[in-house]
């Protein structure tokens, strides 16, 4: 074996040890609570992944190879692949009891922070099984690789390829700080942060401390998890689906913001962000439409709940979170298309959502404004601008290339999933919740894959996975190219 994949080996080693290490927190909670039946299947899948990951590690610890960067896409790759494997143990061996298939799914879902479920019955699963879904969910949230960015270092691994690897959006080789493991470790502070001030406002909201905390996890990294079938409707409260709605929201703004607005203890750097206000525009014109479509349609008698309803479904399909409002998908006319396909667009760059990018869309419709004007005046000169800053063709062509691929893959995923017998609308619905990693589909994936077939919840899985890594991480594996010494 080359030097180049015995580093590799040593990386993938040490990331499915740390991966074993999401074991240990629901096995300790299942004996606080007594949990028998559950406490044997966390220290199980606990020892089993860390001495698969252990023994990878050992014979090529000693390896010394400086990283490039595609090697990094391989790395991040992997991850989220082995990651996924080790994590889907705890749904087989122990309640759900789920085929390998639907683990995966599970598993893939919770650490790519996209939300969709092949689990019915969430109300009666123990609560150690519980907590570890919203436990994959707040890992998924900033990255597992991120993590081991903050980490790797003092193993002396370097960390710069996987942070640039892994980062999403256009400004992926901005840094906040000088060295990467800080700025991994900034970033998880923020992270820390909001999700502990989410749960207190759940708490006090009126949830329970462990149901505040779960969906405190799931709501600050846009997964999308909950604890109960009904998820947010088990309260029927509008005073917790407008905290949902406001850490939602925090949960789909770039997190570079959210580091210099607290280095700086100010909030102007949010209103200089063109991408944060296009953003908010959006929003702001989605829910009113949607609003306005119910209350007109008769699905709400007063315009504030068809407003707050309408809201809260947008804003958790936007930033890819996943919550639903139960019976979205019977709503009036093309209300229930319209907040699933919104997912598409994703919130801002930097931040944990899927989706294409408030600023790739942003740009890309530039673009195509830019060409419109070229037409009627051919001679002219115009610029493509984000942020009253001009923005490079080499960039302008990076993202049209990126969205182009993007919408590939989907119309690919579609006729795969008809392929195995989901109707239209439940094929569309399945792709837009799993490649935007949103969670809620249409048709029969409107609220959970489990009657879907195994061929089906395979190419859902794979689609979490390009959503995820942005296709162009896992696409770029595919190439004679990168395989070449």
């Amino acid at each position: 074996m080359s030097l180049r994949f015995r580093a590799i080996q040593r990386i993938l080693g040490v990331i499915i040890v740390l991966s074993s290490l999401t074991k240990l927190p629901p096995a300790l909670l299942a004996m606080a609570w007594g949990e028998e039946g559950t406490v044997h299947v966390f220290t199980g899948s606990f020892l089993v992944s860390f001495l698969i990951g252990v023994a990878l590690w050992v014979p090529v610890r000693h390896v010394n190879y400086e990283m490039r960067l595609r090697d990094g896409f391989l790395i991040v790759t992997m991850t989220w692949v082995f990651a996924s494997l080790v994590s889907a143990l705890p749904f087989v061996h122990g309640p759900p009891y789920l085929s390998y298939t639907d683990a995966i799914f599970e598993a893939t879902s919770g650490l790519t922070t996209t939300g969709a479920t092949v689990i019915n019955g969430l109300d009666d699963l123990p609560r150690s099984v519980l907590f570890y879904r919203q436990l994959l969910q707040f890992l998924g949230g900033m990255g597992i690789v991120i993590l081991a960015v903050a980490i790797l270092p003092m193993l002396k691994i370097g960390g710069t390829q996987l942070f640039r690897a892994e980062s999403t959006g256009p400004t992926k080789d901005t840094k906040l700080t000088p060295r990467i493991a800080e700025t991994a470790k900034a970033l998880w502070a923020v992270y820390f942060g909001l999700t502990l001030m989410c749960a207190a406002s759940f708490w006090v909201g009126g949830m329970s401390l462990f149901d505040a905390i779960g969906h405190a996890m799931s709501t600050v990294s846009t997964g999308g998890f909950s604890t109960y079938d009904a998820g947010f409707g088990r309260w029927n409260s509008p005073v917790l689906e407008w905290i949902a709605i406001v850490f939602m929201m925090l949960g789909g703004i770039n997190f570079g913001l959210h580091y210099i607005a607290w280095r700086r203890a100010s909030m102007q750097v949010y209103g200089s962000d063109s991408e944060l206000r296009a953003f908010l525009r959006i929003v702001a014109g989605a829910s009113l439409i949607v609003a306005a479509t119910l209350w007109l349609g008769g699905d709400y008698a007063g315009m504030g709940d068809a407003l707050r309803n309408a809201t809260f479904q947008v804003v958790s399909n936007i930033t890819t979170t996943g919550f639903v409002v139960s019976g979205f998908d019977q709503w009036t006319g093309p209300a229930p298309f319209l907040v699933v396909t919104i997912a598409i667009i994703g919130g801002c760059a930097g931040s944990t959502v899927g989706g294409l990018k408030v600023a790739r869309v942003v740009m890309v419709v530039r673009q195509g404004y830019r060409e419109i004007k070229q037409l009627v005046h051919p001679k002219a000169q115009f610029l493509v601008k984000m942020g009253g800053r001009r923005v490079s063709e080499s960039v302008v062509l990076s993202v049209s290339g990126f969205i182009a691929i993007w919408m590939l893959c989907f119309v690919v995923l579609v006729i795969g999933m008809s392929a195995t017998g989901l109707d239209l609308e439940s094929s569309y619905g399945a792709v837009m919740a799993t490649l935007s990693n949103s969670g809620p589909g249409l048709g029969v994936v409107a609220y959970s894959f489990a009657s879907v077939n195994d061929v089906a919840t395979w190419l859902g899985t794979l689609g979490m996975i390009l959503g995820r890594l942005e296709v162009f991480s896992l696409l770029v594996l595919l190439t004679p190219q990168f395989w070449r010494e």
